[in-house]
This record gives C-alpha cells, sequence and structure tokens, in this order.
C-alpha cells in the first residue's frame, strides 16, 4: 500500500509517521562514502594517474576533477552539493528513530542547535581557529555551511508536511534567484552574475574578513549563498520521504529517476536567467546538482538495495559511516607520510607512476584506519 507520509515530527504521535522500513536501506552509506572518497584522496589519484599514463582520455577525465573558474559544471562541482543533499537525505530516518526512541520535539530541537553549534566550531578548527590568527581566520566554510544547512532544514522537517516542505524548498529557489537579480550591487547594477559584479560577493566583501574562497572578491561558501544551500538540503529530504513511503522499489527507483532527470530540465532551464555557478550557488546550479545527486542516489538504490549486489561498495561503506572523521583527519594528518614508512624503499621503482602509487599508498593508510573504527564500531557523531 502506498503511504506519503505527513510530518516526521508531528506533534510527538509516533503514529503520524509511517513505519520505518523493516531493512536498512544499504545504498545511503556506500552513496556517502562514494562521494567522501573524492574529497579524502580519491581527486589526487584521478590527477596522478593522469600524469603517469598521458593519454586524451586522461586528459579528458582530470579536468572533470577540478571546479569550473566560475560559470559551469564539472563532475568535482558534484562533491560538496551531494554531500549537503545526504545530510538532507537522513533527517526523515534519523528524526523518525529519535521519535520512536522516545524523544520530543524539545529534545530534538536541542539536538539539532547542538549539532549546528559543533559543526560550526568544527569548522572553525578547520580552518585555523587553534592558530589563533583571528585576523586571518576564515568564519564560513565546508562545515559550516553543512552546520546551517542541517539546521534549518531540521525545523522545516520537523515542523511541515512533506508538500509544503516541497513549497518551502521551491520558494528558497525563487527567493534567492529574485534577490540576486533585483537588488542592485554598487558600481554594476542588478542581475549581474560576474565574480565582482554579484550581490553575493557584494554583501562578503561588507561583511565577511579575508581571507575568502575560493574566488578573489567573495566567499564560495560566504553569507546569502548558505540560503539556497538550504534548499540542496532540503532535496535530499523529500528524497529520504520518498524511500520510507510504503511501495514497490520499482515505484521508488522510478520516482527517483524521474525527479532527477526534472531537476536537470529545469536546472537547464533556469540557467538561461540565473547560470549554473557553484561559487554562488545558484539556484540553477541547486536544481542541477540536485538532479545528478537523485540519479546517484537511485543507481546506487538500484544495485544495493533492489538487485542486492554490496560486496562492490563495502569500500565505499567503511568510508561512508564515518564522514567526518575521514574529513577533519584528512586535513590534519598526511597519510602519504605514513604510507611511505612502509613503501619508500621500493615506491622508486615505479618510475613515472610513483606518484601515483603514492596516493594508493596513502588511500590506503586512511581507509585501513576507517576499517579499525569500523570493525570497533567506533562513529563520529556530532
Amino acid at each position: 500500500m502506498s503511504e506519503t507520509p505527513s510530518i516526521v515530527a508531528a506533534p510527538v504521535e509516533a503514529t503520524a509517521v509511517p513505519a520505518p522500513p523493516r531493512e536498512r536501506i544499504a545504498s545511503i552509506d556506500a552513496f556517502r562514502g562514494f562521494d567522501m572518497f573524492w574529497i579524502s584522496g580519491g581527486e589526487n589519484l584521478i590527477h596522478t594517474l593522469a600524469k603517469a599514463w598521458p593519454v586524451a582520455a586522461m586528459a579528458a577525465l582530470t579536468q572533470q576533477f577540478r571546479h569550473v573558474p566560475w560559470e559551469g559544471f564539472r563532475f568535482y562541482d558534484l562533491i560538496f552539493p551531494t554531500f549537503v543533499f545526504i545530510v538532507g537525505l537522513v533527517l526523515p530516518f534519523s528524526l523518525t528513530r529519535r521519535l520512536e526512541a522516545g524523544g520530543g520535539r524539545r529534545t530534538l530541537y536541542l539536538h539539532a542547535v547542538r549539532r549546528l553549534l559543533l559543526l560550526f566550531l568544527l569548522g572553525l578548527i578547520y580552518n585555523g581557529l587553534l592558530d589563533f590568527d583571528f585576523h586571518h581566520l576564515r568564519i564560513l566554510g565546508v562545515l559550516q555551511r553543512i552546520a546551517i544547512a542541517y539546521f534549518f532544514a531540521t525545523l522545516l522537517v520537523m515542523n511541515l508536511k512533506v508538500r509544503d516542505q516541497a513549497i518551502a524548498t521551491a520558494c528558497i529557489l525563487l527567493a534567492y534567484w529574485a534577490i540576486m537579480a533585483w537588488v542592485p550591487v554598487p558600481g554594476f547594477g542588478r542581475g549581474v552574475y560576474t565574480p565582482d559584479g554579484n550581490l553575493a560577493a557584494y554583501i562578503d566583501q561588507r561583511f565577511l574578513p579575508k581571507p575568502y574562497c575560493c574566488y578573489d572578491f567573495g566567499d564560495n561558501e560566504g553569507i546569502i549563498s548558505n540560503f539556497p544551500a538550504i534548499a540542496t538540503c532540503m532535496l535530499g529530504a523529500l528524497a529520504g520521504h520518498w524511500l520510507r513511503v510504503k511501495q514497490s522499489q520499482l515505484r521508488t527507483l522510478a520516482g527517483l529517476a524521474l525527479a532527477g532527470l526534472g531537476c536537470l530540465g529545469v536546472g537547464l532551464l533556469w540557467s538561461h536567467w540565473f547560470p549554473i555557478i557553484k561559487n554562488i550557488w545558484s539556484s540553477s546550479f541547486v536544481l542541477f546538482a540536485g538532479g545528478w545527486s537523485l540519479l546517484l542516489l537511485a543507481f546506487f538504490y538500484l544495485l544495493m538495495d533492489m538487485w542486492k549486489v554490496r560486496r562492490w561498495a563495502f569500500f565505499f561503506t567503511v568510508i561512508g559511516v564515518n564522514p567526518i572523521t575521514i574529513y577533519l583527519i584528512d586535513r590534519f594528518f598526511d597519510f602519504r607520510t605514513i604510507s611511505d614508512i612502509f613503501i619508500h624503499g621500493f615506491v622508486d621503482y615505479f618510475g613515472d607512476w610513483k606518484p601515483f602509487a603514492t596516493a594508493v599508498g596513502g588511500i590506503a593508510v586512511g581507509w585501513l584506519l576507517l576499517y579499525y573504527f569500523y570493525k570497533r564500531k567506533i562513529f563520529l557523531k556530532v
């Protein structure tokens, strides 16, 4: 029987929430691990492989692992929004689980605030807070964006019906477009989407201390571009609701695929008026990246939950159950240095392939650490 969930955290009655699936959706952890792999060394693996094997196909592939300078889209531009998407994807599951464990709305709100503050603090530490060089401290960043998107998406999921959540997501994207298109920037006018002339960059210059990342005129995790990131998280939450509906797996797969194609189409169409630009997280970028995230989720769901083909994804699952762990550890520890302890005696014999072998060694050390945590059931929760 098909049943659309109404409110995930409805006035404290668990009966308002559909019963969770009997079997854990295996594809979610693997999907998250696949995404994190490219952040934690996979990108470097491709670049070193391209240098060792200089053929035209590899040269084209390695371009997909570099961000576009401004307007456009490559595979590497998908990694961060996909992680934000996955943060939203698990919300319908995690909030329901806490309700069924006896948590009330007040407990859920306190947990959301605690996670917001902790993720923001970890983001500041990642940016160099402990150097105590506050003049050069970057205030915003990846974990800060995740914290903000998670917090506001949680509030929406807890307090709105699924249909209203979809409407709120659309309103966020439309409002951001209207603000960027109609609020004039001094010296440039309105509706300018160049690196130096867009409204998001102007606001960052007025209210954020340098350094910026990753363009000269503003921060790509800047102030108002956090607003559409909430919509990215909400696209994931809506996908999570769909996964929880009691229906055939084929219908679930079809819904994910059709939603993905629809988002891609609308994003491309919208880009004629509001270009696909990751650095300002444009509304068309949200939909275009969200479309690919939905299609990737559908692919993992098909293989792992429908066809039960799971062994191939164990490598990614180990990463996916500890994503914050690898993100933070990779910032402060060079796994390639540890790997060199074991391979330095023979790695020079690889010749042009030495950088690739070193990259593989670094990834192996990081993965083995996560595997140790996995076997010991050690998971960093925030």
